[in-house]
């Protein structure tokens, strides 16, 4: 599993990590399947669960620059589903696992909040900003929304692609379908992936 667009000459220390995975794994010599997803919805994801929460709650909802960089997310069980495929192959492959969409940062936030109901004003705020600005609702909420490297991913297009669709399910369809279950919770990545204890994830 990998990342859309991962670059051994990236200033970003993540995608320059998928990249040096990639390049191990073809040097073994033995067969393999990398699938690169942007990101992920559906399932227990974070991201679009968590943007739900905050157009919820609260009167101003900031997206860096234009938010016109683009979006291309898989649902989880695409995913799965292409991980059975590739994963019975024995020839080499590499597919970006992506969706059938691929909507604007800015109109991925729209759509959201329509499908919730929210009435959050969508403001925006210099790119700069945004994290600064992440990291102290962060500080409140005990948990890393966004980083400066995610947001400099995301304005810089890494998160699109122009592969065909490998992914089925419409991320508008399913926002349409989930709309009222989305955001009730606050899912708290630190919580959910280096708690020792495991806490389940807090309620807001």
């Amino acid at each position: 599993m990998s990342i859309t667009h991962p670059s051994a000459e990236s200033p970003l220390p993540y995608f320059r990590g998928k990249a040096e995975v990639e390049q191990q794994l073809a040097r073994t010599g033995v067969p393999y399947a990398i699938l690169r997803p942007a990101i992920l919805f559906g399932g227990d994801d974070v991201l679009i669960n968590n943007i739900a929460w905050l157009l919820r709650r609260l009167p101003v909802f900031g997206v860096g620059g234009r938010g016109d960089y683009r979006i291309r997310g898989i649902h989880v069980d695409d995913l799965a589903r292409l991980c059975v495929i590739h994963g019975k192959e024995s020839t080499n492959s590499v597919v970006d696992a992506v969706g059938p969409e691929r909507p604007t940062f800015l109109e991925l936030v729209e759509a959201v909040r329509a499908a919730v109901g929210s009435r959050s004003r969508i403001a925006r705020v210099p790119g700069p900003v945004l994290p600064v600005l992440a990291r102290a609702l962060g500080l409140v909420l005990h948990d890393v929304l966004l980083t400066r490297d995610e947001y400099r991913a995301m304005a810089a297009g890494l998160a699109d692609s122009d592969a065909p669709s490998t992914g089925r399910t419409a991320l508008t369809d399913w926002l349409t379908a989930h709309g009222p279950q989305l955001g009730l919770r606050y899912a708290n990545e630190l919580d959910r992936h280096f708690s020792k204890a495991g806490r389940s994830e807090r309620s807001r």
